[in-house]
C-alpha cells in the first residue's frame, strides 16, 4: 500500500544544504499499526511530511495504492491528502467558531459532497469515536481528550487508506492519552491503517511495528511478536 524507494530530501539552509532523508526504503502493509520514533531532528518529521503528500522528495518515488506520487504537481498532492490520508494533530487544529458536527465535515466540502451526505457521514464518524451527544457543541466546550476525538473523527469522515498521527497525545495527559490511544487500538482492530509519529515509548508501544529513524535513515524496524505477521488478512 505505501511503498518508498530510495527516497533522498535535501533542503538548501543559506550556503548549507541539510540532507534529511538519506535513501529511505519503507513498505507498509494495508491494516498496518506503526510507529515512526526517533529524535528531534533525525528525519521522522520530514518522512511523515512525506507519506502524507505534505512534501515532495529531492529524489527517489512514493507509491500509494498504486499511484506513485513523487511527481505530482500541488493541486494532485492535495486531491490525494483529501480523500487517501486522515490528519491528527498534536494541537487538534479545530475551527473555533464551527460546532463539533461542522469541524468534522470540513474536509467533505471539498469534494463537493451534498450537504445531507457530509452531515450522516460526520455524524457517523462521531458516534465513532464516542462523541454522538456532543456534535452540537464548540471546540471550547470540550476537555482535551473530546477535542482530539474531533479531530479523529474529523480524520475518518473520508474513509482514508492512512490515519497519519503526528504526536496525537502531545498536549495531553497520561490518562487521556491512553484513552486517545486506546481509541487508535480499535480503530486498527476495525481495519484502519494507522501511523504514528511520536517519540514516547509508551505510546509506541501500542503499535504492532516499530520504525527508528536516525540521521535521515531507519536503523530498526521492529514488528511485535504478538502482531500479525499478515496484517492484510485481519482487516475484518
Amino acid at each position: 500500500m505505501i511503498v518508498l524507494k530510495d527516497i533522498v530530501k535535501r533542503y538548501t539552509m543559506g550556503d548549507d544544504v541539510v540532507m534529511a532523508l538519506a535513501g529511505v526504503d519503507l513498505f507498509i502493509d494495508r491494516n498496518e499499526y506503526v510507529a515512526l520514533i526517533g529524535p528531534s531532528g533525525s528525519g521522522k518529521s520530514t518522512l511523515m511530511n512525506l507519506l502524507g503528500c505534505l512534501d515532495s522528495p529531492t529524489s527517489g518515488s512514493y507509491t500509494l495504492n498504486g499511484r506513485d506520487t513523487s511527481g505530482m504537481n500541488d493541486n494532485e498532492l492535495a486531491q490525494v491528502r483529501n480523500r487517501e490520508i486522515g490528519f491528527v494533530f498534536q494541537s487538534f487544529h479545530l475551527l473555533p467558531r464551527l460546532t463539533v458536527l461542522q469541524n468534522v465535515m470540513q474536509p467533505l466540502v471539498y469534494r463537493g459532497m451534498p450537504a445531507a451526505e457530509r452531515r450522516r457521514l460526520a455524524e457517523d464518524s462521531l458516534t465513532k469515536v464516542g462523541l454522538g451527544d456532543r456534535m452540537g457543541h464548540r471546540p471550547n466546550q470540550l476537555s482535551g481528550g473530546q477535542r482530539q476525538r474531533v479531530a479523529v473523527a474529523r480524520a475518518l469522515v473520508g474513509s482514508p487508506s492512512i490515519l497519519l498521527a503526528d504526536e496525537p497525545t502531545g498536549n495531553l495527559d497520561s490518562r487521556t492519552s491512553a484513552e486517545i490511544m486506546a481509541l487508535f487500538d480499535q480503530l486498527h482492530a476495525q481495519g484502519q491503517t494507522v501511523v504514528v509519529v511520536t517519540h514516547e515509548p509508551d505510546i509506541a508501544a501500542h503499535c504492532h511495528r516499530t520504525i527508528r529513524v536516525s540521521d535521515g535513515r531507519i536503523v530498526e524496524d521492529v514488528r511485535r511478536a504478538d502482531a500479525d505477521p499478515n496484517p492484510r488478512g485481519s482487516a475484518h
